[in-house]
């Protein structure tokens, strides 16, 4: 058996299906892991839902943002500028979907591997990340989720230690685990730089190399930063997955044993609008 992380597939479900195939995928015997956001600005967000839903348990999924804003789109929400997330919210089967899709962890845990969109908050040791992982997820799988989705959104607080109210609590778990990049010396979260590292204002670092970090025994997984070049860090014992495949970059896979890397190139997602969340 094969593990394979992939890193954002944002909706391009036919260069998932030609990673597959380079990989030799045997649903009967490997597994996938997902770094999150499934869908949106690709244009195949339906097929890819459908399809890794239909895995089952050959597949692993975290939450990333823009899988939330799904969620909280068919919650009343409104749509951003490149969303593309139509045709999962007029399915027929949107319902079991979205269903699905609220009941996906953000942090995922293997021995000596953990999975997380964006990664794993800086101020964070590994169990005080599980910890505000469940309480995020079960509020996302409980019956009131839509109020959750509605007010989730938000800068505010930006560290850990400012999280007085539990509804705070919770949405910097959702800002770390699915948003983060940057932080400022202090650990505390910063969202509008978003380029390589390098071309960040002073004084930014991106989270893994901050030096406060909080150690885990782990290596982690993650996606969200299409921009960020380089996809392993030994000496912080970080990958990153999300090499723009949506953006006409490639699609990435680590395989977990080997810890081979294979990626495809993506050149017909190509966008004129750039890249983005």
């Amino acid at each position: 058996m094969s593990i394979y992380a992939i890193g954002d597939v944002q909706g391009c479900h036919g260069a998932l299906m030609r990673l597959l195939d380079t990989l030799r995928f045997d649903p009967e015997r490997d597994q996938l892991w997902f770094a999150g956001d499934l869908v949106n600005r690709g244009l195949e967000s339906l097929q890819t839902l459908r399809f890794v839903m239909s895995l089952g348990e050959r597949a692993v999924s975290v939450l990333g943002n823009h899988d939330l804003h799904l969620l909280a789109r068919a919650a009343g929400g409104r749509a951003g500028r490149l969303d593309s997330l139509d045709a999962v919210l007029a399915a027929e089967d949107r319902e079991a979907l979205l269903h699905w899709l609220r009941h996906r962890p953000l942090l995922h845990e293997a021995p000596g591997w953990a999975l997380a969109h964006a990664g794993i908050s800086p101020m964070w040791r590994l169990a005080e990340a599980r910890r505000a992982a469940r309480a995020a997820e079960a509020v996302l799988r409980g019956s009131n989720h839509a109020a959750f989705l509605n007010q989730m959104y938000g800068d505010e607080p930006r560290a850990w230690s400012q999280a007085r109210t539990a509804d705070e609590q919770l949405r910097y778990t959702i800002n770390a685990f699915t948003r983060m990049r940057y932080c400022k010396p202090d650990g505390a979260l910063e969202f509008r730089a978003k380029g390589q590292p390098g071309s960040q204002p002073a004084p930014l670092q991106p989270w893994f190399a901050l030096p406060p970090r909080q150690p885990i025994d782990a290596d982690i997984l993650f996606g969200h930063w299409s921009t960020l070049g380089q996809v392993h860090w030994p000496q912080h014992r970080v990958w990153g997955l999300d090499t723009g495949a949506v953006w006409g970059g490639r699609l990435t896979a680590l395989n977990l044993e080997t810890r081979e890397l294979t990626a495809i190139e993506c050149p017909e997602y190509r966008r004129p609008d750039g890249g983005g969340d």
